[in-house]
């Protein structure tokens, strides 16, 4: 089964998720090291990734239930072609 791909929701909420907590997070830590700003990073980022999986699917990417197919009785009809008289032009 191939892997769904994510919605312009799912990227945007993930994305803004990212930006405003590793901001939020610089700003109340206050670190200054490279190992405290690569630790708020990866925070981030797993905070994005649980956010952009927790947006809800539209109802017409989720797999729908089986059911059978009944055929639908077609009808065709074809109008009749129109008889008209066809009228020559003398070349002049």
């Amino acid at each position: 089964m191939a892997m769904p791909r994510p919605t312009v929701a799912q990227f945007t909420y993930g994305s803004c998720a990212v930006i405003l907590s590793t901001f939020a997070l610089l700003l109340l830590s206050g670190t200054s090291s490279g190992a405290g700003v690569a630790a708020v990073a990866v925070v981030a980022l797993a905070l994005g990734l649980v956010v952009a999986v927790r947006v809800p699917v539209p109802a017409s990417r989720r797999p729908a239930a089986a059911r059978p197919a009944t055929p639908l009785p077609v009808r065709a009809t074809v109008p009749s072609p129109s008889r008209e008289q066809v009228r020559e032009r003398a070349a002049s």
